[in-house]
């Protein structure tokens, strides 16, 4: 069993920024992609970005150029820098964990970002 947790989430105005971190309990390095997904209510949960062991990234377009995932194998964590946030960024951020092959995903609990003014 893996238990990630994630941390960081928060309220937050238009334009500022946060940073979600996310701890495995599993050592990352052998833990295949980790990323970071989200789910608005009422909408189906969708990916923000992830990054495979040799760090290749993938974003959805809605945060390319905004945010930057990156994971430290030493730590066994994959934090998300979120910067210039908008309201539709408001959602449960949840930390992904894709191990073995195939792939099992493992979820964390989820965290709440809240953009508003």
């Amino acid at each position: 069993q893996v238990q990630l947790v994630e941390s960081g989430g928060g309220w937050v105005r238009p334009g500022e920024s946060l940073r979600l971190s996310c701890l495995s309990s599993r050592n990352a390095f052998n833990i295949n992609t980790m990323g970071w997904y989200r789910q608005a209510p009422g909408k189906q949960r969708e990916l923000v970005a992830t990054i495979t062991g040799i760090y290749t990234t993938n974003y959805a377009d809605s945060a390319k150029g905004r945010f930057a995932i990156s994971r430290d194998n030493t730590k066994n964590t994959v934090s998300l820098q979120m910067n210039s946030l908008k309201p539709e960024d408001t959602a449960v951020y949840y930390c992904n964990a894709k191990i073995g092959y195939p792939p099992l995903d493992y979820w964390g609990q989820g965290t709440q970002v809240t953009v508003s003014s």
